[in-house]
């Protein structure tokens, strides 16, 4: 049996095919975004391939280092690399903001070559938007160590941000040394019938019949950033449009096997997962110019699932493509053949993405809940807060922090927070107010200041501890209405009456210590509260007699003015005793001048009536 090549060398026939690929060119590319980070690079560069590589950006932690023997690789981008030590937490992530919803390209380099003189590869696991992809352990094999790997995959972005999160397994340091993200159609690779649920993970990229060629390797673009591997080490026998935008030189070379001979391809894969099979075909050879001229079977693990004709689906020159899932493996290799029926089977290239299902994630409002908290309490970077708080499952969630599926099993819940005793300095923000599921807090013996946020009042909350702190401020209500079981505010700065109905818990069950805060009042063994004072300000009543004493001054002052300005009339700036008063006391002066003079007269007229005592009789 026999193996060959169809080139396209001949002048006749090469213009058709090129002009004929090239006319399904669309214009222009409706998707331009993309990023090309160099991960531990101080600067930006450019490479041979004129494409521009950013300095290092959007990590959340971690080292730079360079390679021991950077003579051996070809791009700048290729010599550097980002590694994340303990002292960094176990979890770190590059986080890539501001991302239109869409599906996006992924690829990392990542390589070793012993940057820290240790000849021990690391072990660590990657993930991308909270679900684990790709696992390293080590040792890894010496030319992988030596020099590096490209992997990628498809995925979807629906939060605005791409997290691309690394995770140490013991004490090995995870390390990345390049990081590629572009935005493709999101309709490419059949996403209608995949949906969002699956991230395609590439488990081989072929060309058939050339060189390893695209993006990196050559200057063949592909407008995915794709690069296209020579199937020629998994071979056991010797069009360019949406949504897909394969380039036009796949098609340009194929593989054909004369005779009734077969083409088979074994490739490593996963047995736990499922697999989408791509193939791409291209009716290259001059002297097929009818339908039934070639045909062959595609047999995937010993079963028939196609028989292709390419001239009959497409004509000459021109691209053909058809993919199948496989389900339901048993085996660590996945078969692939073609079968000859009439000619020579035939195939230009070939691609294999593990579907990887999407795990689940933390609900958006607790994620936003936690990444307030991680800038409130200051959160260290040795606890290695970074990337969603949960996800994936696969790995621990955030140091302290609790995990589990809500009730209808779509995304993950944060049901405890357990910061006790880690040196915390912040306070804690209103935003924790959104964690609906909150079971446990404890925040005890840190040194966070400001107040009790009131929106800690969740129903779900049992059990509360802020102990041996430095908050202030009074002790909320909401707190009362909650459902808590244990309360630990003891050893604070708190002020104000403590709400009764709080308080009572330890009467139902529960237990509550709310000593060691000095002007904390109202309930037993603590002091009674000051009149009209409670929650460290005024209570009700207070408020409600300082505005009726208020009313009453005002009346009183309302009263003075009509008195002493409204009634004055026109002499409101005569300083003299108004005319009324005036006249009021010339009647009092002419009412006694006449009193007086009637006793007078009544006195004389007495004297006159009167006998003489020494007069005889």
């Amino acid at each position: 049996m026999s193996v060959f090549l169809l080139l396209l060398l001949l002048v006749s026939v090469c213009p058709q095919l090129c002009s004929a690929f090239t006319a399904n060119v669309p214009q222009p590319y409706p998707y331009g975004l993309s990023y090309h980070i160099d991960c531990g690079g101080p600067t930006n560069t450019t490479d041979p391939y004129n494409t521009t590589w950013l300095s290092d950006r959007f990590f959340t932690g971690g080292n730079t280092a360079i390679v021991s023997e950077p003579l051996q690789f070809r791009h700048p981008q290729e010599k550097t690399l980002r590694y994340f030590p303990l002292s960094s937490g176990k979890k770190n992530c590059y986080v890539v903001p501001d991302l239109p919803d869409g599906r996006y390209y992924v690829r990392t380099f990542t390589v070793y070559d012993n940057y820290d003189g240790k000849s021990h590869s690391p072990s660590f696991d990657a993930s991308v938007e909270g679900t684990l992809v790709f696992s390293w352990r080590s040792p890894w094999p010496e030319d992988l160590a030596r020099s590096g790997s490209y992997s990628d995959l498809f995925v979807f972005v629906s939060d605005g941000r791409a997290d691309i999160c690394f995770y140490s397994i013991a004490t090995d340091p995870p390390v990345v040394g390049s990081l590629q993200l572009v935005q493709v159609d999101p309709s490419s690779y059949d996403s209608a019938t995949l949906g969002r649920d699956y991230i395609l993970v590439n488990y081989g990229r072929f060309t058939c019949g050339t060189d390893q060629w695209g993006p990196g390797f050559s200057n063949d673009t592909d407008r995915f950033g794709r690069s296209w591997q020579s199937d020629k080490d998994f071979r056991v026998t010797d069009p360019k449009s949406p949504p897909n935008y394969f380039p036009t030189k796949l098609y340009e070379t194929a593989v054909e096997v004369g005779g009734d001979g077969v083409l088979e391809y074994q490739l490593s894969v996963d047995a736990k997962l499922d697999y989408l099979l791509w193939f791409h075909f291209a009716e290259i050879g001059a002297g097929v110019t009818r339908a039934r001229q070639r045909v062959f079977d595609v047999v995937i693990n010993g079963k028939k699932v196609n028989t292709i004709d390419i001239y009959k689906q497409v004509g000459s020159f021109a691209a053909y493509n058809w993919h199948y899932t496989a389900k339901n493996l048993s085996s660590t290799v996945l078969n692939v053949k073609l079968v000859s029926v009439t000619g020579a089977a035939l195939i230009c290239g070939l691609e294999n993405y593990a579907l990887v299902p999407v795990d689940l994630s933390t609900v958006p409002e607790q994620v936003i809940a936690m990444r307030a908290l991680k800038d409130s309490l200051r959160v260290p970077d040795r606890m290695g807060w970074n990337g969603d708080p949960c996800a994936p499952t696969n790995w621990d969630a955030w140091e302290g922090v609790s995990c589990q599926p809500n009730n209808g099993k779509t995304a993950l819940v944060i049901y405890q927070i357990d910061l006790g005793s880690q040196g915390l300095k912040g306070y804690i923000s209103d935003q924790i107010g959104l964690m609906s599921n909150l079971v446990s807090l404890n925040l005890s013996s840190n040194s966070l200041g400001g107040t009790i946020p009131s929106g800690l009042g969740q129903k779900s909350l049992t059990k509360l501890d802020l102990s041996y702190n430095q908050l202030t401020g009074s002790i909320p209500d909401s707190l009362a209405s909650s459902n808590l079981h244990l309360v630990l505010l003891n050893d604070n700065l708190l002020e104000g009456q403590v709400p009764e109905k709080l308080y009572s818990i330890g009467v139902h069950g529960g237990a509550i210590d709310v000593s060691g805060n000095k002007d904390l009042c109202g309930v037993s063994p603590l002091s009674e509260c000051p009149l009209f004072w409670e929650h460290g300000g005024l209570s009700k009543k207070g408020k409600v007699a300082i505005g009726l004493s208020s009313l009453f001054v005002f009346c009183l002052l309302l009263l003075v003015v009509y008195f002493f300005c409204i009634r004055r009339g026109r002499h409101d700036y005569d300083f003299a005793p108004p005319h009324d008063l005036m006249s009021l006391a010339a009647k009092r002066n002419r009412y006694q001048r006449q009193k007086s003079l009637m006793l007078l007269e009544m006195e004389s007229q007495h004297a006159k009536a009167l006998p003489s005592p020494i007069a005889p009789h």
